[in-house]
């Protein structure tokens, strides 16, 4: 059985949400089809900036109803040294748990058609349709691909021209996270980082981010190994292993879709995969998937190409930013430049914050759509 949208969604995190919402406000029938049945945790860390809340309220949702924590000042801690610096502007920390249960619930309540707990087993752009895991087929005037840092087969990402071994990304939940109240705490190691913010519930959110050659012998030898590069961060966890972690492999920073497929949108990191040290993830996936809509609704269909050259053209820079810093701050020499620049110059890391955030493009004429 094969059923035929004017638009499709695959992926239910902020991008795909943030698109199906600014389609069907527009009038459009759109399906979003998520392969989680119900709330869950997301690799990705809870942090929310200030372009991220803003987005937020473009789509009807108060973070701080949610039970955001406020956050207003970056703590970064390297081979034994600690800084502290104030944010550009506000934000906040919500678990991923929480979030994207508010924005599905805000998606049903705009009209879109919700299919949870139904897995995409392939896709096939020509048609721009997908087979659910029971054989069904959905096909799509426009196809809008979000599901994040997970592959699809038939629109996996080209990583040919990648020049390196993309990352591992590990996240869990600490208990007693009081002390980070109003901060996000960043601890910077040889090959990668690992970012510590208080959730909604009292808890911390911990994320890890790490060079792939280093998961040689598993998770909780590597955090083992970490925390003994990390002595603060060893504190922070009481030196102990989480009680459970969930963990991605295979996580290309600073990569860009550069091969455009007529009527198919990449979004959120199927588009732009920003290094998590900048903390514009969400705020991306949101602004991509509403851009990306709002493309479709001037243009149909048609306009997803010059769409996805304008969103790669827009992430050039901050990317490119955000990947110098990443490779930086990856080896004790450039951690200690990085260090005592912002020591000396702590403007600089409010410059460094804004300077990796992406706007959405504009795109193209108008077109109604119906």
């Amino acid at each position: 059985m094969t059923s035929r949208l004017p638009a499709l969604v695959v992926g239910g995190g902020p991008a795909g949400v943030a698109a199906a919402i600014a389609l069907a406000r527009a009038g459009v029938d759109v399906q979003l089809v998520d392969r989680q049945s119900g709330p869950h945790d997301s690799v990705c860390g809870g942090f929310l900036g200030w372009d991220a809340l803003a987005a937020l309220g473009d789509l009807g949702l108060d973070a701080r109803l949610l039970g955001a924590r406020p956050i207003q000042r970056l703590r970064l801690l390297a081979d034994g040294r600690e800084l502290e610096l104030p944010l550009p502007h506000a934000a906040a920390g919500l678990s991923r748990r929480t979030l994207d249960e508010a924005l599905i619930g805000r998606a049903a309540q705009a009209g879109v058609v919700i299919r949870r707990g139904r897995a995409v087993r392939a896709a096939h752009p020509a048609e721009r349709s997908i087979r659910l895991d029971d054989g069904e087929h959905l096909k799509g005037d426009a196809l809008f691909l979000a599901t994040g840092k997970h592959e699809l087969r038939g629109l996996a990402r080209d990583l040919a021209r990648y020049r390196e071994a993309p990352c591992v990304g590990i996240r869990a939940t600490l208990p007693g996270g009081a002390d980070l109240a109003g901060v996000i705490e960043m601890h910077l190691f040889d090959g990668g980082y690992a970012g510590l913010l208080l959730q909604e519930d009292g808890s911390a959110n911990f994320c890890l981010s790490v060079a792939r050659d280093r998961l040689s012998d598993g998770v909780p030898e590597l955090i083992q190994a970490i925390m003994k590069e990390a002595p603060h961060l060893a504190d922070r966890m009481a030196g102990k292993m989480p009680n459970s972690f969930e963990a991605i492999a295979g996580v290309p920073y600073g990569w860009r879709a550069t091969a455009n497929v007529p009527g198919i949108f990449r979004i959120g990191d199927q588009g732009a995969v920003i290094a998590s040290l900048a903390g514009d993830g969400i705020a991306i996936a949101l602004h991509s998937g509403a851009s990306a809509a709002q493309a479709y609704l001037r243009g149909g269909a048609e306009a997803a190409m010059d769409w996805q050259d304008a969103w790669r053209r827009r992430s050039r820079r901050p990317l490119a930013i955000a990947e110098a810093l990443r490779h930086g701050a990856a080896g004790p020499r450039g951690r200690g430049l990085l260090m005592q620049l912002l020591r000396w110059m702590p403007a600089l890391g409010a410059q460094a914050a804004l300077f990796t955030r992406i706007s959405a493009p504009r795109t193209g004429g108008r077109k109604s759509v119906g």
